[in-house]
């Protein structure tokens, strides 16, 4: 593990990355970590040498309080992760928040990625469709509960109902293990605070990148679930306006689509990078 450093002087934690073969970049979305992403990587590791990173305010990235979540920060983020590790030309897999930070990137540094495998980014369209008046997200980011007794008994919490207990139970595992900080109380506690969670919610429309996805000249795929919800609904949208960029569809899956079926997801990234390679 190692820590770059993004704008405002903000340490980015990256993990240490896992395989050989080319570079990749691994995403994540709000509220989780990057070692979340290790059911997946796992799958890609005999052909790629996978990297992931916390965004700021999550996993170990701590930020001061009262830290403003803008969403371009997180586009900066993944700069600084892709300069301070010195990655060449990296593929890039994002998830929701982690996709709009891989494109807000590339758009801010043309060529910085050799393609983007996105599944359901949040870049949403200006018209007011989405994200719905009344998001239920902010509030039930601040209702989350922050504190159990151990790391096991959040494991229990999460995998016993919705919505985290359709993830994989590595994927899982990684979220809890390392999604959690010890606390003097003798309790664990959330690393990403559910007031920040809440932040990031709703700064998601603190970005004009729906108005620039025709200028991403790196090859493209966007994945998206079958639940319907907005993130699913707009995700075509958002391939018809990059050039030349590819839909899959994954009726199985829901938003936690990566975290959820990583194997069947991996299996569609390789093929996907390897006719670039």
């Amino acid at each position: 593990m190692r820590s770059v450093r993004s704008s405002g002087d903000q340490p980015i934690v990256v993990h240490d990355p896992v395989g050989t073969g080319p570079d990749v970049l691994l995403a994540h979305a709000t509220g989780f970590h990057g070692l979340v992403w290790r059911p997946l990587a796992t799958a890609l590791r005999p052909r790629f040498r996978c990297w992931s990173h916390d965004f700021r305010g999550h996993g170990l990235s701590f930020v001061a309080e009262g830290h403003r979540f803008s969403w371009p920060l997180f586009g900066e983020d993944v700069m600084a992760v892709v300069e301070g590790a010195e990655l060449d030309r990296p593929f890039g897999i994002g998830h929701s928040k982690g996709g709009a930070a891989l494109l807000m990137a590339e758009l801010a540094h043309p060529g910085t990625f050799r393609a983007l495998w996105l599944f359901e980014p949040i870049v949403f369209p200006p018209d007011g469709r989405l994200p719905p008046e009344g998001s239920p997200m902010p509030a039930a980011a601040r209702r989350r509960r922050s504190a159990f007794s151990s790391r096991d008994d959040a494991y229990a919490n999460y995998a016993s109902k919705p919505p985290l207990n359709v993830l994989h139970a590595d994927a899982l595992r990684a979220y809890v293990d390392h999604g959690f900080v010890d606390g003097l109380d003798g309790q664990v506690h959330l690393a990403c605070r559910p007031e920040n969670e809440a932040e990031v919610f709703e700064m998601s429309t603190s970005h004009d990148t729906w108005a620039h996805l025709g200028r991403v000249g790196c090859p493209v795929t966007v994945g998206y679930g079958g639940d319907g919800a907005g993130p699913a609904e707009i995700a075509p949208g958002i391939a018809e306006r990059i050039p030349g960029a590819d839909v899959e569809y994954f009726p199985e899956l829901g938003h936690f689509g990566p975290l959820q079926g990583p194997d069947r997801v991996a299996e569609r990234i390789e093929a996907f990078f390897a006719a670039i390679t």
